[in-house]
């Protein structure tokens, strides 16, 4: 009964349904087709229970497409309606020490490398253990992780892990180690990741081994009064890779209590079709949607072992009043190696996002243009004189997050 006094017991959800219209979302759209519309949801009831000696924590999740589902309660759960998102318990070991087990979302820093890609309806989760150490301004995280996809009564099996494009997403291991020190004005970070995705032999079906990747590298976060300023430094390595590298930089000013500007670069190295391995960079788990667009043209699901990627880009932030806001930003795409053709220059991207805050829920809505060049035609696949006039997406999105219990 003491133990019950002490703990805390929350009870919240989550209903975000987005609207899109996409003409080019991802990719160039061809002028012969039609574009997209469509109106999709998610979902979330998430509980949490907490102790002076641990933390249990379950969210439910269900994505749906409007119309894009058989609305009556099919036999056996045919439907596959539910997800479970997260479900992990974080123990207190002591002296600092803690371990957090279970489905969980990792996210470091600008979530480059691991983020929770929450933009995404679906999310980013990971089944994984983590032993956590945090004393005063500095912590160290290290996990590990081993995927199968289901068990049966002689073992378990593990299928459509293969190392490729998809496989990025799909890893049959995972072993990493993060340690962070902050100081008043300045924080580092360094991450050192392993990574295994699953080989087959000839046939295809038989597992033999896993091809491994490596990813290390640094965050670095400066702020000072109304400046700031960030550094992204990963490289890549491994069976199939070699050389591969990722720089980021950004800066931040506060202009106004009402204006903040932004200014940046990244360069992604992209492959070298003249080698045997790969040269090319993969953001592997990071909220990909907050870079290089919008519109996720690059690294969303799509660009590997590709041309790499040289962005420049500027925004600003406007404070409207109390309770709205305006995000303008522009980024100008070359990619780091050249197209067939020799051509390195991509296109130009405008992304506006409109926030508005209201009592108990929100709402954002964006527009995006690509204006593509010459090599943006190329890398995707359609020619200019087939491709439609105007490539552009847009967007409307409600978020309620309800407390039921605290």
């Amino acid at each position: 009964m003491v133990q019950f006094a002490q703990a805390q017991f929350t009870l919240d959800g989550e209903f975000r349904p987005r609207t899109e219209y996409r003409n080019g979302f991802g990719g160039i759209i061809p002028d012969a087709a039609d574009p997209g519309f469509g109106i999709s949801t998610r979902i979330r009831l998430n509980t949490g229970y907490s102790t002076e000696n641990y933390k249990f924590y379950v969210s439910l999740q269900d994505v749906m497409v409007w119309g894009g589902e058989n609305r009556q309660i099919l036999p056996y759960d045919q439907n596959n309606s539910f997800a479970v998102f997260q479900a992990w318990a974080d123990i207190k070991l002591g002296e600092g020490f803690s371990t957090k087990l279970g489905r969980q979302v990792i996210s470091y820093d600008d979530q480059r490398i691991f983020g929770g890609l929450d933009w995404a309806q679906q999310g980013r989760n990971h089944d994984a253990a983590i032993l956590k150490y945090n004393k005063g301004k500095f912590l160290l995280d290290v996990g590990l992780a081993f995927n199968q996809d289901y068990s049966n009564p002689t073992g378990f099996q593990s299928t459509s892990t293969a190392y490729g494009t998809t496989g990025y997403f799909s890893y049959k291991t995972m072993q990493y180690a993060y340690l962070k020190q902050s100081w008043d004005s300045f924080s580092g970070s360094l991450l050192l990741l392993n990574n295994g995705f699953q080989k087959y032999e000839a046939d295809g079906v038989t597992p033999d081994g896993v091809n491994s990747i490596q990813t290390l590298g640094t965050h670095l976060d400066y702020k000072s009064g109304d400046f700031g300023a960030a550094l992204n430094a990963f490289t890549q390595m491994g069976d199939t890779v070699d050389g591969a590298y990722l720089l980021g930089l950004e800066f931040t000013y506060k202009a106004s209590a009402k204006v903040g500007l932004g200014a940046g670069m990244e360069l992604i190295s992209g492959n070298d079709t003249t080698t045997a391995d790969s040269e090319a960079f993969f953001p592997l788990y990071g909220t990909n949607h907050k870079f290089n667009g919008f519109m996720d043209y690059f690294y969303v699901g799509n660009h590997a072992n590709n041309v790499g990627l040289f962005d420049i880009h500027v925004s600003a932030n406007f404070k409207l009043n109390e309770t709205s806001s305006l995000m303008v930003k522009a980024l100008n795409f070359s990619g780091e190696q050249e197209l067939a053709s020799g051509e390195k220059s991509l296109g130009t991207e405008l992304d506006l996002v409109y926030s508005k805050a209201f009592k108990g829920y929100a709402l954002k809505i964006g527009y995006s243009h690509m204006f593509a060049s010459d090599g943006m035609y190329e890398l995707k696949g359609v020619t200019e004189a087939a491709a439609a006039d105007v490539q552009n997406w847009a967007w409307a999105m409600l978020v309620i997050k309800p407390k039921f219990l605290n």
